[in-house]
């Protein structure tokens, strides 16, 4: 079994076991189960004794438990009319945070929605919104009968009197927009979790990143994908500001780790080379930890070293190339989920690997020669970062963001009442927040450069927050 960062008691029960037994005891009546659950949820955190900001507090409006000194404010939800005329879509997901003018900041944040229902869209529910928007704005527009309702929107938000300035749909067409990730030139790629065919009102293949623009001022990037970047079940991406080269993670229970080596950092388009991660000396590494595999565990907090493998036939329309690249060599993943670039070095969530299937959180340091034959004389190092096997703990990483001070920020997706929970340096944990308006994900953590202002989204009431208190640094 996998040894965990922190010392627990593999006897304990599962969170969600641990929030009904605690609410019988605590209250003794059902009466009060729903307030019963919150506090049992928050406790179980707090008895970890983790190095926070003190207990969460219930959020009278059902809406996200906080410490004391934190507050939030609804900045966007789902049906509001935009200024462009149409509705904020529905499932808000991945997003990040840009410097705008005049002290604002800028939000580029995804929609995880499929082509249907049209309600979940910027159009309405009978698409009557659709004329607003030219035909070849979007990338796929179904024929006009079956548009895609993911893609992205822009918000500018103005931290110093907490009003939302403007906000628009930013780009139309696409499917599944799941997480992404900003680049140090001023732009947000946005990612699509499908492998969708082209085939009766689909009119184009689906599976491809997309480059949105930052900007103040309503419009829509033109929705070209970036076919050097492989095809596939994409998840999200970040970039190293110091080579432009762009990483990725696919959401697969058996993907990849990929890197695409950009012709001319910064122009993502001109094309490319992808490679998948491997681990020298143990060709199709499984680092999932399964119980169910046959495999050795992967060792945590200690850095091993990669190599790159070239891979072909990037456009995949058979969807396989997670099968071929783990037969060159390439190291197997459980879902790889959000990414994001720190202090010269990145981290990532795979949701459900470990031993209990509750996650990971990897490191990588990149080589000082990255991208060149130099790495090969020092090569880049993978750390499996933390693998905690307790839902009391953590569960189900998905989005993540880097804080200011240095911290992995990581958003849960697990089956019941999710937080937003902080990872220090040294792994210890502590919860920042609580989704106190039901078994719904958060997503899309990240700071403003601005103020320090912390957004996410949560996803099913489909809200989007700014948060603001005593933060670190």
């Amino acid at each position: 079994m996998q040894p965990t960062r922190l010392s627990t008691d593999t006897m304990n029960p599962s969170r969600r076991q641990f929030l009904k037994q605690s609410a019988l005891i605590t209250l003794g009546f059902t009466g009060l189960s729903h307030f019963a659950q919150r506090v049992a949820a928050v406790g179980a955190r707090e008895a970890m004794n983790q190095p926070g900001y003190g207990p969460l507090l219930p959020d009278p409006k059902g809406i996200l438990d906080l410490p004391g000194g934190f507050s939030y404010r609804i900045i966007s939800k789902a049906g509001d009319v935009m200024t462009d005329g149409l509705l904020v879509p529905g499932m808000p997901d991945g997003m990040a945070a840009f410097k705008g003018s005049r002290g604002r900041t800028v939000l580029v944040r995804n929609h995880e929605n499929a082509p249907e229902p049209a309600s979940v869209g910027a159009f309405g529910g009978k698409y009557e919104r659709l004329s607003k928007v030219r035909p070849e704005a979007f990338y796929d527009f179904g024929n006009g009968r079956l548009p895609g309702l993911g893609g992205t929107t822009t918000l500018v938000y103005d931290t110093q009197s907490g009003r939302l300035v403007t906000q628009f749909l930013s780009l139309a067409g696409t499917y599944r927009n799941c997480a992404g990730g900003p680049t140090p030139w001023g732009s947000w790629i946005t990612c699509e979790e499908t492998v969708v065919r082209a085939e009766g009102d689909v009119e184009k293949d689906h599976g491809y990143n997309f480059e949105v623009p930052v900007t103040e001022r309503p419009a829509l990037a033109a929705p070209i994908p970036l076919t050097g970047m492989g095809r596939f079940n994409h998840e999200a991406v970040c970039v190293d500001p110091r080579t432009g080269i762009v990483y990725q993670t696919e959401d697969r229970p058996d993907g990849l780790i990929t890197r695409y080596l950009p012709n001319t950092p910064g122009r993502l388009l001109e094309g490319g080379r992808l490679q998948a991660l491997a681990i020298v000396g143990q060709p199709s590494r499984d680092t999932r930890n399964w119980e169910s595999l046959d495999a050795e565990p992967f060792p945590l907090t200690t850095p091993v070293q990669v190599e790159w493998i070239d891979l072909e036939g990037i456009d995949a329309p058979d969807d396989d190339l997670r099968y071929r690249g783990l037969a060159a060599g390439a190291a197997l993943f459980a879902r790889g989920e959000g990414m994001w670039f720190g202090r010269n070095e990145l981290y990532f969530a795979c949701t459900n690997g470990g031993t209990k299937m509750l996650g990971q959180i990897f490191r990588y340091r990149p080589s000082p020669g990255e991208g060149t034959a130099r790495e090969k004389d020092s090569p880049g190092t993978l750390e499996l970062f933390v693998e905690p096997n307790d839902g009391t703990i953590t569960e189900n990483a998905d989005n993540l963001t880097v804080a200011p001070w240095g911290d992995v920020i990581v958003c849960e997706d697990g089956s019941g009442d999710n937080f937003l929970v902080g990872i220090k340096p040294n792994g210890d944990f502590y919860t920042i927040a609580r989704n106190a308006t039901g078994e719904t994900e958060l997503a899309g953590v990240c700071f403003s450069p601005v103020d320090g202002t912390l957004f996410v989204n949560l996803q099913a009431p489909a809200l989007t927050l700014a948060v603001t208190g005593p933060w670190q640094g």
